[in-house]
């Protein structure tokens, strides 16, 4: 039998330099069973799922194997910078990972990763607060939601404990207690590693959680550029006909403002909708009191087991884009083209918008 030899490309050096070597060359048992293991996802697939018999050893791989199996390990290398790259940008502890065994496709090549609202020119998301607390120990009677006129949104456990639709007032950076205090939840990002990852169904990327998240648990903030309504429209009729959904209303108060999470967000831009979700969305106030601009918070709605896809309707108050009620009764040039839904719950209500 004739000895197995490998067509390896060199880091650092370019494909010109690739050269054939023999399996004992090779000090990389990963790539060689990355290699292995995307020529029997290839071949498999090429039989649509079929059971076959894989031959270990075979004189040359054909053309169209050879390149599914580049293409695949460009693609592993792609992710893994992009890994890489959010975790230098991401401000908080937990891990992002990335993971993609359903297709081909990499890094979005349009989006970039950020913590916090990006305003547009003209919009102040950060007005000018000067006083905080003076509690030693939150919440005292003149706790920051006492304050504002509403009761502390967490218990002792520091989960959420008020109703939909009630806002959050968090402790802010004039305030005398300091970052334990059970007060300060959403500020602090996301306590949970998460994975973006590939979907198998048509729904492009998703995210799922890595550990195992309680009820009433904070996950993750909603972020994106901050846009008026009126640019929000001329942007949506874009996205609609592109059959994507970004944008994100800031309705508590007004509807002046808009999130748009299409180019510019962190890991929520990847969050799928699901008309059965186990995220809900809260209207946050921290060092801006602007009701107009509150932070929007995404919460745990169950239990939620570790490797479980995380989802919210896009449809919620204060939430993204046009419930079909609302549509109705809209002029023709702005009633939206609507977007199908594949979340799959019993419930569904067939499209997203």
């Amino acid at each position: 039998m004739g000895k197995a030899y490998y067509l390896v490309k060199w880091k650092g050096w370019p494909e010109s330099s690739n050269t054939w070597e023999p399996r004992k060359h090779l000090n990389c048992p990963l790539l060689i069973e990355n290699f292995l293991k995307d020529k029997n996802e290839y071949l498999s697939r090429v039989r649509e799922g079929k059971a076959m018999k894989v031959r270990s050893h075979v004189k040359t791989l054909k053309p169209a194997i050879a390149d599914y199996i580049v293409k695949k390990a460009k693609q592993r290398i792609a992710l893994q910078r992009w890994k890489e790259e959010l975790n230098r940008k991401k401000n908080h502890k937990a891990m992002i990972l990335v993971e993609n065994t359903v297709d081909l496709e990499g890094p979005p090549l349009d989006f970039y990763y950020i913590n916090e609202y990006k305003p547009a020119p003209g919009i102040n998301v950060l007005n000018g607060i000067t006083t905080g607390c003076e509690c030693a120990d939150c919440p005292a009677e003149k706790c920051c939601p006492k304050e504002a006129g509403f009761i502390l949104a967490y218990n002792k456990h520091k989960k959420l404990k008020i109703q939909p639709g009630l806002p959050i007032y968090e402790c802010n950076s004039y305030c005398r207690c300091g970052p334990d205090c059970l007060n300060r939840i959403v500020q602090k990002g996301t306590p949970y590693s998460l994975c973006i990852f590939r979907t198998n169904n048509g729904r492009g990327w998703g995210v799922k959680t890595l550990q195992k998240i309680k009820t009433n648990s904070f996950v993750m903030e909603y972020v994106g550029e901050v846009i008026t309504s009126e640019e929000a429209e001329r942007r949506g009729q874009l996205y609609d006909n592109q059959g994507n959904t970004y944008l994100f209303d800031l309705d508590y108060d007004s509807d002046e403002f808009t999130v748009d999470a299409a180019r510019y967000g962190n890991v929520s831009h990847f969050v799928n909708h699901s008309c059965d979700p186990n995220l809900q969305v809260f209207n946050v106030f921290i060092d801006n009191l602007d009701l107009r601009l509150p932070r929007i918070a995404l919460f745990s709605t169950r239990t939620i087991k570790a490797g479980e896809e995380l989802t919210f309707d896009y449809q919620m108050k204060g939430s993204i884009d046009l419930t079909s009620d609302s549509a109705e009764g809209l002029s023709p040039s702005k009633k939206r083209i609507r977007t199908v839904c594949k979340c799959g719950a019993v419930c569904c209500r067939g499209y997203l918008n």
